[in-house]
């Protein structure tokens, strides 16, 4: 899985020059305007419920001597878990939006890579290409809350607490790649199929996820290219990954 990680990461080295050359920054406005309308709109949000979720939090604690501690503490854990399920929900939102828009644009890089397209490709269309969006998105969303949740209660627990930001990190660097390696899968095979493919190649996923994640904290900028950037690096990843699965199949045949 490692070697996997390693080369999601290694994949973003060269996104831009890789963009500029196939001339894609046009199919990536639509996207750059959904990612920071949803941004502003998220993060504002979320903004303003953070005291709320600390105020709720604070109620644990029924004693009063160390009562205003608590309180301190619980509107910094209330505003991490706000940030978090607003991180969540925000780039389940924008990919499953966008996939209309980066689907064309892994075409082409597949197309740089691979040549013309075979009839081995799944022809789609803008509703399906949005419908498989969203659909692979609305899963992935349901799966990561279910795993994040438990993660936010280890906060809680001294020591436990530094493990579990690791693992809270992984998981939501997973999924972000999971999305963005669908933009490819969705030509080459069905909803489940593209589930256990992602699930073959998780060290890419992550990999990708991982610098996904870090682009998003850089203000503003981050916003704006973090679709372009991770969506062209997992393109390159996976359709390597195909490349490797097919003449994997034809030596064995």
């Amino acid at each position: 899985m490692l070697k996997g990680i390693s080369r999601g990461i290694k994949a973003y080295f060269g996104a831009f020059n890789l963009i500029s050359k196939l001339k894609l920054w046009k199919y990536f406005v639509a996207p750059m305007g959904i990612s920071l309308i949803t941004a502003i709109a998220i993060f504002g949000a979320a903004y303003g419920l953070s005291d709320n979720v600390g105020d709720i939090i604070s109620k644990i604690w029924i004693w009063e001597w160390g009562k205003d501690t608590f309180t301190t503490i619980s509107k910094v854990i209330g505003g991490l878990i706000i940030i978090i399920l607003g991180l969540i929900l925000f780039k389940h939102i924008i990919m499953a939006l966008s996939a209309p828009f980066m689907s064309p644009v892994s075409e082409k890089i597949e197309t740089h890579f691979t040549g013309p397209p075979s009839g081995a490709r799944r022809d789609t269309s803008f509703m399906h290409q949005l419908f498989r969006g969203i659909r692979i998105n609305g899963r992935n969303l349901i799966m990561e809350l279910l795993l994040t949740l438990p993660i936010l209660v280890l906060k809680f627990i001294p020591i436990i607490n530094i493990f579990s930001t690791i693992l809270l990190f992984m998981v939501q660097a997973y999924y972000a790649g999971f999305g963005n390696m669908d933009y490819t899968l969705e030509r080459h095979f069905k909803y489940k199929q593209s589930i256990r493919f992602v699930q073959h190649h998780k060290g890419i996923a992550i990999g990708n996820g991982m610098v996904f994640l870090f682009i998003l904290l850089i203000p503003i900028i981050g916003v704006i290219l973090v679709l372009p950037l991770s969506v062209t690096a997992a393109s390159k990843n996976t359709v390597e990954a195909l490349n490797l699965k097919n003449l994997s199949h034809e030596t064995s045949t």
